[in-house]
Formats: structure tokens, sequence, C-alpha cells
């Protein structure tokens, strides 16, 4: 008998998880830090900088629980860890905080993508993608791969009450797939679905770049709805 996607009342309580966000200054981070604030958990803007961080912590202004701290006290002092750095400073942040992200899931959201004057493309990534990278980095963590298809405009945009799509949710350990499932079906209109092994990110991270173009061409804010589960 086939296994079907497993229902919201299958995954399981994430209520009450503090969630720290690497990258939480830039909109993507900053974006999801506000949407898990609004479903009520405790959140921690890293950065290099605390001042950034709680700077960044302070501008979402609506007196949600989100703080800033330097990474490796947001990494330390989390229960789940988001990272949505810039590529080009994804080796390097991980490889600082191997020691704060051991034993801890850790849901990569990063996208290797460049630009040029005809659009976005996907870079190559040594480990096939930054998922895996993140992986080969963080032996001692349990590396989920998700929320790459999340618009940043929605996710800020105090207008928006719901973000209508799939998160697709990929990893090798499916006690962390199915958490990370329930923490994206804590925001209102988001369900998490399971993709795959996290050898499977790649196609998931590259696909943003054609997202890019839909959204460029049409003038939207486009997002993937997964059919028949």
């Amino acid at each position: 008998m086939t296994e079907r996607q497993k229902t919201p009342d299958d995954l399981p309580d994430v209520t009450g998880l503090t969630i720290g966000i690497l990258g939480g200054t830039g909109d993507q981070g900053k974006g999801l830090a506000r949407r898990f604030a609004l479903a009520g958990h405790q959140v921690i803007i890293g950065s290099r900088k605390a001042e950034r961080a709680q700077a960044a912590a302070d501008d979402l202004d609506e007196g949600l629980p989100v703080r800033g701290a330097e990474n490796p006290v947001a990494a330390t002092e989390s229960d789940v860890v988001v990272v949505a750095v810039p590529w080009d400073g994804h080796r390097a942040t991980l490889e600082s905080l191997r020691a704060e992200l051991a034993g801890k899931i850790v849901v990569d959201c990063v996208n290797p993508l460049g630009f040029d004057k005809r659009g976005s493309f996907p870079l190559p990534v040594e480990e096939g993608s930054a998922a895996q990278q993140a992986a080969a980095i963080l032996e001692e963590s349990r590396v989920v791969a998700a929320f790459h298809h999340v618009s940043a405009v929605l996710l800020l945009d105090p207008e928006v009450g719901a973000m209508d799509l799939d998160v697709l949710v990929l990893g090798d350990d499916r006690e962390a797939t199915d958490l990370v499932q329930a923490l994206a079906g804590r925001i209102p209109g988001m369900r998490g679905v399971y993709g795959g092994r996290l050898r499977n990110a790649g196609q998931v991270e590259a696909f943003t770049a054609n997202l890019i173009s839909i959204n460029r061409r049409y003038k939207a804010h486009a997002g993937l709805r997964v059919t028949d589960i």
C-alpha cells in the first residue's frame, strides 16, 4: 500500500519551539521571522553583529516575540535554526557555527543563483546543492531543505493574512522533515510537503530561477501547489 502524505494531525506538535533565523536581517529571513512570530513562536534573528540583528527585529514593530542576537547566540538558544544567509556567505557562516549547531535541526533555504542581463540562473555547487553543502559542513546537525520558494514580499506584507503555497521539505531524517513540515503548517495558508531525500535539493533550489522569471513576466509573487495529496 502506498504511503500517503501525512496530514497536519499526523505531524508532531511544534508549538513552543524557539526558531533562530541566521541571515534574518535580509528580507527572506526577516519575513520568515515575522510569520513564525505571528504563529506564536519565539524567534531570534541572527547576524554577525547583534546591533544589526536587533535593528531587524525592531523593524518588524508589531509587538512580536522577536529579538536579535549575534549568530552564535541565535544558534545556541534556538530549538530549530533556519539558514537564510546570502549564498556567497553560506559556507563561511556554517563553518563558523559547527559547534553551536551540533545536534540541532538546521533548515537551509538558500538558493545558489546568479544574475545577469538575461535574468537569474542556478549556480553549480560542488556538493550538489546548498543544503548538501550544509550537511557536509554540519556533520553533527540534522539538515533539512525547505522554504525555497516563499516570496519575501508576501511574507513581509501586513495585508497578506495567509500564504497560498506548499513548501517542499527535503531531508534524510524523516523525524526532522516531519517537524519542518509541521512548522510550515503553522503559517496560515502554508503546507509542508515531503519532497524527497536531500540529494534532490538541487533542482528545488534551481527552480527558484524559474519562479523569478514567472514573477517578472506576470508581475506576480508565484508559489507552488502540489496536487492530489
